[in-house]
Order: C-alpha cells, then structure tokens, then sequence
C-alpha cells in the first residue's frame, strides 16, 4: 500500500464490551485522529437493551453510526461476529487504509492479524485488562486509561512494565548506536513501538518521549542543536546507556 500522509481509518466500537471509553468519547476521538481521519465510525450492539443507554448519549455528538445487532441466543456475543463480517466487507471494499477497534476482548485478535496480513494498519483501544494477545496482533494499542483529560491519581506502572521497558529501552539503543554510543532518540521510539505494540510514554505518567527518557535513571540524554537547510535552529535529542563508573 502507498503511504498516505492522511491515512483514512474505519472506527468500528463493540460498545457491549467498551463501556469504559463512554465518558471519554471525545478523548477517544482526539487520539484516533492523530493517526488518520476517521471515515467510518461504527458502534455495535444491542441498542434495544437498556445496557448501552450511556452510549445512545455521545453517538450523535461525535457522528458515530449505531449498528443494531440482536442478541439471539443467551450468553452469546452476537456483537462481535456482527462487527467482524462488516469490518472484512471494508476491508474487502479497499476504502480505508487502517481500522481503530474499540474493545477489549480477545476475540478480535484474528482480525487484527487479518488487516495486517491485507497490508493495513490495526490499532486497537482497550482497557488495561486487554488480554495480551490482542495487544500484540495490533500495529499499536492505546490503553483508553491514559485518555482521561485529568485523572485523580496517575497510576504507576507495575514493575513488571519497567523491567520490560528497561529491556526494549536498552535492545533499541543498541541497535541504532553509533560508536560513540549515542543513538536518536525517535529511532529508538520507533523501535521499542514497533517491537512492543502498547508502548506509549502515557503509560509511564510522561505525555512525551524526551520526558520519559529523562526520568530513566540507567540512560543519558542531551540535546544537540541542528540548523536546518531554512536556517531554523532546533534540538535533536540523543540518548545513550549510562556507563559503569570507573
């Protein structure tokens, strides 16, 4: 697929399953655009039951498309089977060039390797408690906690998130070092991004990437100033592992 500067994405929401992300629809919407424009804009479920009455609320406000699907049989998710076939008719259409997938359900783990295979973009927006596998089938996944315009608390990472982080941190600097052992600091976030799907400087209670390598006691990090071709001065930002004492 050729690169798109404005990529067109399909929003397609189980809003059986996405109750969380009602009261930060706008939010939501907010996030979604910075990867594209938001061409489609589905929700799906059961909008006779008295269960998605919250989200009957903020539909109309963000243009958002209700897709009634009954649910015919007792304890099963007709939504979701209802939100895969459209989401492949799309796919099939050629319209979009990416799909946002509101949910955090595991079941929509082999559509998102379905769009990538079709050499589309998945990003996927779910709660924390997103089983892993759906994590990873997506190009990027946005846990829809760090989307709260002023949450009361910040939540700190568990350990176990800034074990993995220290190991990506430390694999992407390695690779993209020069000899002096200083690398750029996008490259890196490239790299840790694309080997760890929900990596986002949000998680860490930074709302940028310079802020979070700041914080990290086992890396260095300076600014270099550039002038570029127009004569405009800026900084480039470079990090490096911290080096044993002598």
């Amino acid at each position: 697929m050729a690169a798109n500067s404005n990529p067109r994405l399909a929003v397609l929401i189980d809003a059986d399953n996405a109750q969380a992300a009602v009261p930060i629809i706008d939010e939501l919407m907010a996030e979604v655009s910075r990867y594209g424009t938001a061409t489609i804009r589905r929700a799906y479920g059961d909008w006779t039951t008295d269960n998605l009455k919250k989200w009957k609320a903020v539909l109309h406000k963000q243009a958002i498309q209700p897709m009634q699907q009954f649910s015919y049989t007792s304890g099963k998710n007709s939504t979701d089977s209802a939100m895969i076939i459209d989401a492949m008719d799309v796919l099939h259409a050629g319209n979009v060039d990416g799909f946002c997938i509101v949910s955090s359900d595991s079941d929509f783990t082999r559509l998102a390797n379905r769009i990538r295979e079709a050499g589309m973009t998945a990003y996927g927006f779910g709660e924390r408690k997103t089983p892993g596998p759906f994590v990873a089938a997506c190009d990027k996944f946005v846990y829809i906690e760090i989307l709260q315009p002023e949450p009361e608390q910040a939540q700190q990472p568990a350990v176990g998130d800034m074990e993995k982080l220290r190991l990506r941190m430390r694999e992407a600097i390695d690779f993209h070092a020069r000899e002096d052992g200083w690398a750029a600091l996008g490259g890196v976030g490239d790299h840790i991004s694309k080997n760890l799907t929900e990596f986002d400087p949000r998680n860490y209670g930074f709302k940028k990437l310079s802020e979070l390598a700041r914080s990290l006691d086992y890396v260095e990090v300076k600014d270099v100033p550039v002038t570029r071709p127009d004569g405009v001065t800026v900084s480039n930002v470079l990090i490096r592992l911290k080096r044993p004492a002598r």
